[in-house]
């Protein structure tokens, strides 16, 4: 008996938030092998490659305003990779995972910013509820400063929450293979301009030590990561309804939480899961949006909400 093309839809979107939520373990491994923007640098590299082989041919790739649109989203994109990767390396993945879910919980906060949309009120009260999580995930009782991890990664949830306006901007007016192509490729040239100078600055050392963990590392973010989940992500959000594609996206911290438990014994403390648990919902509020909502002045929300920011 042939499965519903929803529920196809539905499992192959909970296989790439498995993918998803364990890269955020693999990250954290690799990093022992290589300095975070050589290490963003190959697997921007590996995908953008596999992209052009997936949909070269079939893409328009100089389209009107196919440029502008992946320059922009490419921007956003590199500086979400490069924050979250740094930061991954005095964070735990767990923390990382849910700090990193943040990003659709801030998008009703750049849309008020960016083009003065009021919060539906669930959007609203998503905002409010993932905030106090962050607090109690990354802030211990007692005290007031936040690690430098997890301000990092705080930081690349906002830099994920811009790609998301960018993308649902811009992904109705292009097709969805040649938008993923220039905004991969961009991200690969800024990340290959910023390496060298943040070498020459000293901030970061290029180092990549080719062992058999960081190669497969390499091709797990990259090849899986990002090439094939991005493939069967713009597959499967045209037959599944959002209700259900914000219910799997919440999946994945939780699926950064189990594998890092596994490889790494990580476990919450109770201030903590209370925080990611009101992170998770937070992100559900935000998502869960009224029928006919609009995400940008004059743009009917897309079908799916649009994603890009794991890892």
């Amino acid at each position: 008996m042939a499965l519903p093309r929803t529920l196809k839809a539905d499992l192959a979107l909970a296989g790439v938030t498995l993918i998803w939520g364990s890269t955020f373990v693999v990250i954290k491994l690799a990093l022992k092998d290589a300095s975070p923007l050589a290490f963003v640098l190959v697997r921007f590299a590996l995908a953008t490659a596999l992209l052009l082989l997936i949909f070269g041919r079939r893409g328009r790739l100089f389209a009107p305003g196919l440029a502008r649109a992946g320059a922009i989203i490419g921007i956003f994109l590199s500086l979400g990779f490069w924050l979250q990767t740094v930061g991954m390396q005095y964070t735990t993945p767990a923390k990382s995972a849910f700090i990193t879910a943040m990003s659709v919980a801030m998008v009703p906060v750049l849309l008020i910013a960016f083009f003065g949309r009021r919060p539906a009120v669930l959007a609203f009260a998503g905002v409010v509820a993932a905030s106090v999580g962050l607090y109690l995930l990354t802030i211990p009782a007692g005290e007031f400063s936040i690690g430098r991890g997890d301000l990092l990664t705080f930081f690349s949830a906002i830099a994920f929450a811009g790609h998301i306006v960018a993308v649902g901007h811009f992904a109705p007016r292009h097709p969805a293979g040649s938008l993923a192509i220039w905004q991969i490729g961009v991200a690969l040239l800024l990340t290959s301009a910023v390496t060298p100078l943040a070498a020459l600055t000293g901030l970061e050392t290029p180092r990549l030590d080719w062992t058999p963990a960081l190669i497969l590392a390499i091709l797990v973010t990259g090849a899986l990561g990002i090439a094939l989940a991005f493939s069967v992500q713009t597959w499967a959000q045209q037959f599944t309804p959002p209700t259900h594609t914000a219910i799997i996206y919440t999946l994945e911290p939780v699926f950064a939480a189990l594998t890092s438990y596994l490889v790494f014994g990580e476990l919450l403390t109770p201030r903590g899961w209370l925080g990611a648990g009101l992170i998770l919902a937070g992100v559900l509020l935000a998502e869960l949006r009224s029928p006919g909502a609009t995400d940008l002045p004059g743009m009917p929300a897309p079908a799916n909400p649009p994603r890009g920011n794991s890892v």
